[in-house]
């Protein structure tokens, strides 16, 4: 829920009037223009037909990996599609996973066809200790970003779901 309200994503070049390069921004349920009420009623909906249908949510980077822009590079399609080929065929749920530190988001530690070091960013690096300045600063974004949801957001989201700064050192 606190990843569907909070709705990161990036303006892009040739999408966004004056945008040369991707930047970071957020757009509450990845529809914020269009939200006549506030983003925790449609999480709170979602959650529902989540919990109704006993379904798994899968969050799938399709943005940079290996470095930010002009380092990096643009997530492949076809990795994308053999990522949601695996969530589609259940192979994913019998994963092992790992943790995010600071995000506690839960990664595969592999998955069939695809270079294990992209499915935990920090792995597709070359400079650890930018990407955990890199890191960081998101966090800090997710963070500050959430400040204008949290009157009406229950705490539970709040802590449980989005990033923990005393995690970054």
């Amino acid at each position: 829920m606190y990843h569907f309200i909070s709705g990161y994503t990036a303006k892009v070049a040739g999408t966004e009037v004056g945008v040369t390069e991707p930047e970071a921004t957020f757009s509450a349920c990845f529809g914020e223009a269009f939200l006549p009420k506030h983003p925790y009623l449609y999480a709170k909906m979602l959650a529902e037909k989540v919990e109704k249908y006993n379904s798994n949510v899968w969050l799938v980077n399709t943005g940079w990996s290996g470095g930010a822009y002009g380092i990096g590079s643009r997530m492949s399609l076809k990795i994308t599609r053999n990522i949601l080929d695996k969530i589609h065929d259940g192979s994913l749920e019998k994963a092992e996973y790992e943790t995010i530190p600071g995000f506690n988001l839960h990664v595969p530690t592999s998955i069939e066809g695809i270079d294990s070091k992209i499915l935990n960013p920090v792995n597709a690096w070359a400079h650890k200790s930018v990407f955990n300045l890199t890191s960081k600063k998101l966090a800090g974004q997710f963070v500050d970003n959430f400040e204008k949801f949290a009157d009406e957001t229950p705490e539970h989201i709040l802590l449980n779901g989005g990033p923990d700064l005393k995690a970054f050192k």
